[in-house]
């Protein structure tokens, strides 16, 4: 008697049932397989069509599927940036009768990329670094909450453009471990060590292939992920002591985080001996200070760097259009979102809709019509910054929605932002 197919799911989806779950996933038809660009894997790994999604599924063992499932649920429920858990798929048998291996479906992140599908010819210093520094606040972020990922590399990364930068997001948590209280310093040095091993070892693979640009050397960009890491966590949990004449110091460390893109429920605050010091540290830090504020005010969500650049729009478009009225913030923001934003997203053509998200065009945008005001010595009109962008920018990206192919032309950073009065603005 064979094993009955088995599905746990986190919602219900009648779509799994109708996936040739009999054959082994390297062999399922293209009928069902998104043709996505994808990291390197240990396992055998395929993104699939379900419904008017695409998920990834990975073929492992049964006790790893389901511990891997369970850590995605919890990390994601402490908002650690991660794929979103889908179902288990066990109990699989052949056409031959034999078992096949446990399935773990994945929701496939839309508008990331693994970082061997961020180049063409060769990946460039500025992007190697922005992936490092990328990596390097993801590891943060997860040894904050208490977890140990034992297997920190490029390839266990999704990475997603944020204005400019990139947000990473982890992928595969099989060798993970949630501690109930915060990881021990070697815990996160070994951690970091991984991380230094993995990276050096990914981008001189890509050297070797001819894919990495002369001037990047794989050990210096290894190496400042560490550096990254180092700075981010001092100033997130590190003590800082001064006189307590300079209170103000307290007020100047709590921007320092919010510009950081994190959030401190409080502080711990003590003094010395003599009552002249103080002595500081953040107690609980929060990531995703300007996108939960941006949420809050227009319902808009976007990367943490997005919503800074977008929220920076929303606070020019108030002190030009208010500059002496203490007028209601939320009010303020539904009159951007309609006349401002809304009205660059309506713009773009339905066929270009799926090159970036929403919230990357509006940056890409804004950086558009600076660089072009900049250059001509002139403000360039709504309409005609509109024009230009979806005509000499947007067109020429490839669709990052689904992209359906390897790279065939170099990732386009946008040029640094320079904003624009809002003068003639609209």
């Amino acid at each position: 008697m064979g094993q009955s197919l088995s599905i746990t799911a986190s919602v219900g989806s009648a779509e799994l049932l109708e996936l040739p779950w009999h054959l082994p996933l390297e062999e399922w038809p293209e009928k069902n397989v998104a043709a996505l660009p994808k990291g390197i894997s240990r396992h055998i790994v395929r993104f699939v069509h379900l419904g008017p999604h695409i998920v990834a599924i990975k073929e492992t063992t049964e006790p790893l599927a389901h511990r891997e499932y369970d850590m995605l649920k919890k990390l994601d429920r402490l908002d650690v940036p991660c794929v979103e858990p889908v179902a288990i798929v066990s109990g699989r048998t052949g056409t031959d009768g034999e078992p096949l291996p446990t399935a773990l479906v994945t929701r496939h992140l839309r508008f990331s990329l693994p970082y061997r599908a961020l180049y063409s010819q060769t990946l460039r210093p500025d992007t190697a670094r922005r992936l490092a520094d990328a990596l390097a606040a993801l590891l943060v972020r997860l040894h904050i909450v208490g977890f140990f990922w034992g297997d920190v590399s490029l390839s266990n990364t999704l990475f997603r453009r944020d204005a400019g930068a990139f947000a990473a997001y982890l992928v595969d948590a099989e060798t993970g471990e949630l501690m109930p209280g915060s990881l021990s310093d070697g815990q996160r040095e070994n951690d970091l060590e991984i991380a230094r091993v993995n990276v050096a070892g990914e981008l001189l693979d890509l050297q070797a292939g001819g894919m990495l640009d002369e001037d990047i050397d794989p050990l210096e960009i290894s190496e400042s992920i560490l550096l990254a890491y180092r700075s981010l966590w001092n100033e997130l949990t590190g003590w800082e002591s001064f006189d307590q004449s300079e209170r103000w110091r307290i007020q100047q460390r709590v921007q320092r985080l919010n510009d950081l893109g994190f959030d401190i429920e409080n502080l711990t605050i003590s003094t010395d001996g003599t009552g002249s010091q103080l002595n500081i540290q953040p107690k609980v830090v929060d990531a995703g200070h300007h996108t939960r504020r941006l949420l809050r005010l227009t319902g808009i969500d976007a990367g943490e760097n997005q919503a800074r650049r977008l929220l920076n729009d929303l606070d020019s478009f108030r002190a030009y259009h208010y500059p002496d009225e203490d007028i209601d913030e939320e009010v303020v923001a539904h009159e951007w979102l309609s006349q401002v934003y809304d009205r660059v997203i309506k713009a773009i053509p339905k066929d270009l809709r799926g090159k970036l998200e929403p919230a990357e065009m509006f940056h890409q945008w804004l950086a558009h019509r600076g660089n072009r005001s900049r250059e001509e010595d002139r403000d360039i009109s709504f309409t005609e910054s509109v024009e230009s962008y979806i005509e000499t920018v947007l067109a020429h990206r490839r669709d990052e929605a689904m992209v359906t192919g390897p790279p065939t032309a170099a990732v386009t950073m946008p040029n640094p932002t320079v904003d624009v009065n809002w003068q003639e603005r609209i």
